[in-house]
């Protein structure tokens, strides 16, 4: 029988989304070496070497921890990641003698997020296989070092998502988390993209703004992926909208979360805040225009990425569906007015060719006749709210265009955004 090593690191304390215009591979952040180095020569957790694995044998450091299992907890046979550096698995293996693969519940650029049977704990929980590739390899290890540091501040567990443990198997490091329910994409995706009731959005802005306030550091990536319901129960309720539907039919209702709690996952992009932090940052539909100007970023990124999520909640679709940025800064502009001349006076060489005579080189410099009818269709964003919100529409609107400001310095801050009529109107209404 073969026996596993495993080097294994428990904490002690802790116990291609479908839009209309498809994400595309290019619009998905990459880890930049400014960030990548951030922790490196630090000691985190007991790994202070990234040296991968002579195959065929697993990851064996002199702190390995030599793991006894019956038969049934044996290894499976060792296999050559794919061509991209993904971990190949079969459901019902193990994933070292403790855990049993039981789904895969995603994937992304990082690697795949698998649900597992923890034997020891008698639980299910998600483990996140990052790709052996070497820059994915050191984001993870930031990401274990940010989680520990945030773990050491939530202590009820009640921002984000908790980490169980992490071990490093196969070249692969394996990030081991609590199972949340699904996040606000899939949510909105299987509900047939139906936007959700605004009493709803309320709640899951307030503790996105509780979230950012207490953050001591920039997720830089925040997006409806990265949003999970803590609970993965629903209602089905009857959905007034879909007039032309027949109570029998299915589509006459929608789902609706029993629970409106949420948690933050994905911390590998994590940064604090430091000087000349201009590489581009967050997934494209939720972009700041900072970034794409490439005028330097900070924490104000993260709450233009809050505003555009809400946004989406309450109408279904990404507010900015595009992946060329002179075609998002015009979708910007049709949705909430000119670009001020003093940021497009400071844009970096990089953007200078989306500029011409002072002001957005549109639509002069559009790609395409199909690209001027994308940004064309766009509704103002008071015209767009109101079209999906029946009540609060002036107050989210006002909340919005505080959260979307152009100007980074003018942005509300997530301590002045839970001030804002649309909370404290509601908290009076109770």
């Amino acid at each position: 029988m073969e026996m596993e090593r495993v080097t294994e690191f428990p904490f002690s304390n802790l116990d291609r989304r479908p839009r209309k215009r498809a994400r595309l591979g290019w619009d998905v952040p990459q880890v930049p070496k400014a960030q990548v180095g951030l922790f490196c020569g630090q000691e985190v957790g007991n790994v202070t070497s990234f040296a991968p694995p002579r195959a065929p044998s697993d990851h064996v450091t002199s702190s390995s921890l030599f793991v006894k299992g019956l038969a049934r907890n044996g290894s499976p046979p060792w296999r050559e990641d794919d061509k991209d550096g993904h971990y190949m698995f079969a459901l019902g293996e193990n994933l070292t003698s403790r855990y049993k693969i039981h789904s895969k519940m995603g994937e992304g650029t990082f690697g795949q997020v698998l649900e597992c049977w923890d034997r020891e704990r008698k639980e299910m929980v998600a483990i996140k296989i990052v790709r052996g590739i070497k820059k994915y390899r050191e984001a993870a290890m930031i990401e274990i070092e940010v989680l520990q540091q945030l773990a050491k501040h939530d202590k009820g567990g009640n921002r984000c998502v908790q980490i169980r443990n992490w071990f490093d198997y196969r070249n692969h490091i394996c990030i081991v988390f609590e199972k949340l329910g699904s996040s606000l994409y899939d949510f909105l995706r299987k509900n047939n993209y139906r936007s959700f009731p605004i009493d709803l959005v309320r709640e899951i802005a307030r503790q996105l703004l509780e979230f950012m306030h207490d953050l001591c550091m920039i997720h830089t990536d925040l997006k409806p992926e990265n949003v999970l319901l803590v609970s993965s129960e629903y209602i089905k309720v009857p959905d007034y909208k879909s007039s032309s539907h027949t109570p029998k039919d299915s589509s006459y209702f929608k789902r609706m979360p029993k629970s409106s709690a949420i948690k933050v996952i994905d911390f590998g992009s994590t940064t604090y805040e430091r000087p000349d932090q201009n590489y581009i940052v967050s997934t494209r539909h939720y972009r700041a225009p900072e970034v794409i100007l490439g005028l330097g970023w900070t924490y104000p990124c993260d709450i233009w990425s809050v505003g555009c999520i809400l946004v989406e909640l309450c109408t279904g679709e990404a507010l900015f569906q595009t992946h060329e940025n002179l075609e998002h800064l015009a979708m910007m502009e049709r949705v909430l007015g000119p670009l001020p001349q003093h940021m497009l006076k400071r844009v970096d060489r990089h953007a200078e060719k989306y500029v011409r005579r002072g002001r957005l080189d549109w639509p002069e410099g559009a790609a395409s006749r199909e690209s001027i009818k994308s940004v064309m269709k766009l509704p103002r964003l008071q015209n767009l709210i109101m079209q999906h919100v029946d009540h609060s529409a002036g107050d989210l609107t006002h909340l919005l265009q505080g959260l979307l400001r152009y100007d980074p310095t003018d942005r509300l801050t997530a301590r002045e955004a839970l001030r804002h009529p649309f909370f404290t109107r509601d908290q009076l209404r109770r």
